[in-house]
């Protein structure tokens, strides 16, 4: 039930602006062009506006029931890339982006990146008995005992995933056309 001097002043403010209540809903739905998206020459700004446009569809992961499958694998997908660029696997699984650790590997296969697969699986490893938790403060707690010894095998990590043996963007790419009905 909302609050009727709320839908009061919405409608003033419409009638201010030149809005109606169907320009907004035409407004939030407009859908997202992934056709022009797909057919850019330039993959890496392509990924990346398909990054903001999920991120912010899913208010940049506080709402993944937002997303259809396809998108929340990209999502994670796009989560690892960000972090290790920015600080490697040990801001990596500090962030939130490490809530989603063993679900990324899936996403990394599911695009054919089995070789970061095989990467962020021997990091996840580091962990004792390889269980990178969901939950943010018990893996703080985790990661307070474990960093020095699991630093030294994820800066060899970062730097293999640095040599991106797999093509992430061509893959996330692919994945995108495979499945461009749920973008």
């Amino acid at each position: 039930m909302g609050n009727p001097r709320t839908k009061q002043q919405m409608s003033i403010f419409r009638k201010l602006f030149g809005l109606s209540e169907k320009s907004e809903n035409i407004a939030e739905n407009k859908k997202f062009d992934i056709e022009k998206l797909l057919l850019s020459e330039d993959i890496n700004s392509s990924i990346i506006e398909l990054d903001n446009y999920i991120g912010a569809l899913c208010s940049y992961g506080n709402e993944m029931n937002k997303l259809t499958e396809p998108q929340i694998q990209f999502y994670y997908n796009q989560c690892l890339e960000r972090e290790i660029s920015n600080g490697g696997f040990n801001q990596y699984f500090f962030n939130s982006s490490g809530n989603y650790a063993h679900l990324t590997v899936q996403s990394l296969l599911a695009i054919r990146a089995n070789k970061t697969a095989e990467i962020l699986q021997n990091a996840i490893d580091q962990f004792p008995n390889g269980n990178v938790p969901q939950d943010w403060t018990e893996r703080q707690n985790i990661l307070e005992k474990i960093q020095d010894s699991a630093d030294l095998i994820w800066e060899k990590l970062d730097q293999r995933f640095y040599a991106y043996e797999d093509d992430l963007n061509n893959l996330n790419i692919e994945f995108v056309k495979q499945n461009k009905d749920e973008f």
